[in-house]
């Protein structure tokens, strides 16, 4: 499978200089602890946690595949009492919520499928339009200084620095992915809906009018090759 390029080159540079990006940085992929590959002009499966709301234990994949260490770890998450809770507070919750409609509808940094902000951890289905790390950097940064200035914790970590990303091999995967996030509230037995989750994609479509419409890339199969 190959992704279309969706990623104008002069534009690019732009953000890269804007966000001082190496010269050598590439749009393919990028290595902190966790390997990341994000191949231009694909649909995106992004989940980042709180910092510290993970039990120990649970933060090593041992010989897991990614994709069932994330499952794991994401039906743990849904389930916890303990630990940082700070995206149950509407205050803390809101602001992450209209940054994530902002960063489509205004900074168009990517073009939003679904979302949900769950009490300890996001995801998000995007396909983007900048480099990923700029993106994330703008999202998780802006959100966590809020966030501390709320909470009275200013210079302390709010985020994980690390984020579980997954790119989409085809449309299918695309409405399976949108349907996982949507209906997380609902697995984790927070709602008996996924329309009564008020801080989510399937949320924020059931009110009238809808704050922002993040349903332009479901069951599309253009930007799959």
């Amino acid at each position: 499978m190959r992704c279309r390029s969706t990623l104008d080159t002069h534009v690019y540079a732009g953000w890269r200089r804007r966000f001082r990006l190496r010269s050598d940085f590439s749009m393919l992929a990028y290595k902190r602890r966790l390997p990341h590959l994000h191949p231009e002009g694909c649909y995106l499966f992004l989940t980042w946690r709180l910092w510290g709301s993970l039990p120990v234990r649970m933060q090593s994949p041992g010989d897991r595949t990614p994709g069932h260490s994330f499952a794991a770890i994401d039906r743990v998450a849904d389930r916890l009492t303990s630990g940082p809770l700070w995206l149950q507070d509407h205050r803390i919750a809101a602001p992450v919520s209209h940054s994530i409609s902002m960063g489509a509808s205004e900074r168009r940094f990517y073009d939003l499928c679904a979302w949900v902000v769950m009490p300890n951890h996001v995801h998000l289905l995007i396909l983007p339009l900048v480099p990923v790390p700029s993106l994330m950097r703008w999202l998780k940064g802006s959100t966590a200084r809020s966030a501390n200035r709320i909470l009275d914790r200013i210079g302390q970590r709010f985020w994980q620095d690390e984020s579980f990303d997954h790119y989409l091999r085809g449309s299918h995967q695309l409405e399976r992915t949108a349907a996982y996030i949507e209906r997380n509230p609902l697995s984790a037995g927070l709602v008996r809906s996924a329309e009564q989750w008020p801080r989510s994609s399937a949320g924020w479509q059931a009110k009238l009018p809808a704050p922002h419409k993040a349903q332009k890339c479901r069951n599309s199969s253009r930007r799959f090759s």
